[in-house]
């Protein structure tokens, strides 16, 4: 019985241990535990890529898949280097053909757009605050965050083990759950509010900097309450800030953004992307 009670005790010792070892800081101040090492997320945003690529239908028009990358090009050039980005800097923007209005990035540096993104996000603008605020979600290492919470709720590292598995099927719902992708192609699973907001104002500093108006974020926002119709839950029932507290955080933001984007206007960042030509059924 006393050995069980001491076992127990050091079990309680060595989490909290790694709990403290744990904590980590995102590039806005706050404190996040992240249990997780990057180059282990790196490999389960890369094999939940895969999976996705295979899953969907990748977009071939060669308009759509430049306008794209016009975008993200230059954001891209601007966000911090380290950290959870790629050890090489690179990233893979594929753009899918699905009449869903939705994008994501996953650690690893993978960025995937819907092409129906673009009949919400009508200009490059309001785009760029798309793939700023995906972009943003993994440098500020939210999936990271989120399925370390997984693991300290269910108080075993055994659940660590299952979280961080890339092999076993059974598990593959939780580990791309975790990451802001639904384990079907096309459904994205929400991010925390806290989570939200933070990538709503880091992407708009992001795309500010590129080059890009950051009132276009407002606008954005502006016109998704609009297609909403009052039919988003109220916000205390969401994970996801209600559209009116994303534009208020957004708006609160503009001032700094401004001055970001100013800066970069006067060295010559001037991204000119046109939007591809609309489809039929799009």
């Amino acid at each position: 019985m006393m050995g069980t009670h001491l076992r127990a005790q050091c079990g309680s010792a060595a989490m909290l241990a790694l709990l403290i070892a744990a904590c980590s800081t995102t590039m806005t101040g706050r404190k996040q535990l992240t249990l997780i090492d990057d180059a282990k997320m790196d490999a389960l945003g890369v094999a939940a890529f895969t999976d996705i690529k295979q899953q969907g239908k990748v977009e071939k028009d060669p308009a759509a898949n430049a306008y794209i990358r016009c975008v993200a090009d230059p954001i891209l050039a601007v966000i911090p280097k380290g950290g959870a980005a790629p050890k090489d800097g690179n990233w893979e923007v594929i753009v899918f053909d699905d009449s869903t209005p939705n994008a994501f990035a996953l650690p690893g540096g993978k960025i995937g757009v819907h092409t129906g993104m673009l009949t919400v996000a009508t200009t490059p603008g309001q785009l760029a605050a798309v793939i700023g605020h995906e972009i943003g979600h993994v440098l500020l290492r939210h999936g990271n965050e989120r399925m370390s919470q997984t693991i300290v709720a269910q108080s075993t590292m055994e659940a660590g083990s299952i979280a961080l598995s890339q092999t076993k099927p059974a598990y593959r719902d939780a580990v791309v759950g975790g990451l802001g992708v639904g384990a079907q192609y096309g459904v994205l699973l929400p991010y925390s509010r806290k989570h939200e907001s933070e990538a709503d104002v880091v992407g708009q500093r992001f795309m500010a900097e590129a080059g890009f108006d950051p009132a276009e974020a407002i606008k954005l926002w502006q016109k998704m309450a609009k297609l909403s119709q009052g039919q988003q839950p109220p916000e205390w029932m969401s994970t996801h800030p209600a559209h009116e507290t994303r534009i208020e955080n957004l708006q609160a933001n503009l001032p700094t953004a401004r001055d970001l984007y100013r800066g970069a206007r006067a060295r010559g960042k001037r991204p000119k992307c046109v939007p591809p030509p609309t489809r039929p059924g799009n």
